[in-house]
């Protein structure tokens, strides 16, 4: 079994930003998406905490289930469907379990994972809902959506539930 096939994996979306001189080593797992070598969630918390950054662990379980026989192929499809089932656009994964069992002869593999960040500031913001670096109080208050998209705004100032565990 290769080191990305097992619980407490970690997998970082490819062109995050890093802390300055924080070396990880990585392989390939999915595209666009690497998976942390010799590294478990701890240990990485830990390397980026040192840092003066923050590794967020966000509350709430993610899980997909896939058949397959091929236990890669299978890993890597389940982990897809867990990404595509994430709430927002975060720059991490961790995989909390992974459980390969038969239902009548047929094999599956249960995946279950949460979502993390890294980031410098201590304010959870993903990535994707930060206007041009602008602080929530210096963003207009309307502006035009299309269809079902939130306003930076209110983007901004959403909550969510997070763990920091080097509190």
């Amino acid at each position: 079994m290769s080191a990305n096939n097992r619980s407490g994996t970690i997998l970082i979306r490819e062109n995050t930003l890093l802390p300055a001189g924080l070396a990880i080593e990585s392989e390939v797992f999915l595209p666009g998406w690497r998976a942390v070598r010799n590294l478990d969630g701890y240990g990485l918390d830990r390397k980026i905490e040192q840092a003066k950054w923050n590794f967020f662990y966000l509350a709430g379980e993610i899980r997909a289930t896939v058949l397959g026989r091929d236990r890669s192929k299978t890993l890597g499809r389940a982990v897809k469907r867990v990404l595509a089932k994430q709430p927002m656009q975060f720059n991490s994964l961790e995989i909390t379990r992974v459980v390969s069992k038969r239902f009548l002869g047929i094999p599956f593999m249960s995946v279950a994972a949460h979502t993390r960040h890294i980031q410098q500031g201590i304010c959870l913001v993903a990535a994707k809902s930060f206007a041009l670096g602008m602080p929530a109080s210096a963003m207009p208050e309307s502006m035009p959506t299309s269809g079902g998209e939130l306003r930076h705004a209110e983007v901004i100032t959403k909550q969510y539930t997070v763990l920091i565990s080097s509190s």
